[in-house]
């Protein structure tokens, strides 16, 4: 697999790119193939995560903290307006971090379910 298979992801910063040739550096071609189709199958696109955010400014609150499975906060923003909007707003500049701190864990647990599967 092309080691530039990862820069296609929509919205990838540099971070990521570094974090998840880092994390697949020891898997072989087939496992980290594997991982990719798993992984881009979890990923939060950043971009996908800003515009649900505006979103909740205008229309239903929370549906990006749903979508990084942070169902709680979810909750708490739909019943109070995103925290009067200011939580939202907070959000709404914060959403490459929220986006990052979500796919970071999802290439974790892609990575260790691979690892599990593979030692059989």
């Amino acid at each position: 697999m092309n080691d530039f298979y990862f820069a296609s992801l929509p919205g990838i910063d540099h971070e990521e790119l570094i974090w998840l040739d880092e994390l697949t550096k020891k898997f072989d071609a087939e496992t980290k193939q594997r991982f990719m189709i798993l992984y881009q199958n979890r990923r939060r696109d950043p971009q996908v995560i800003l515009i649900t955010c505006l979103l909740g400014l205008v229309a239903v609150a929370g549906i990006h903290r749903f979508l990084t499975n942070q169902i709680l906060m979810g909750l708490l923003y739909f019943f109070t307006g995103g925290l009067c909007l200011v939580g939202t707003i907070i959000d709404a500049i914060n959403y490459r971090k929220l986006a990052w701190e979500y796919n970071k864990q999802a290439s974790m647990d892609v990575a260790a379910m691979l690892g599990r599967f593979d030692r059989h």
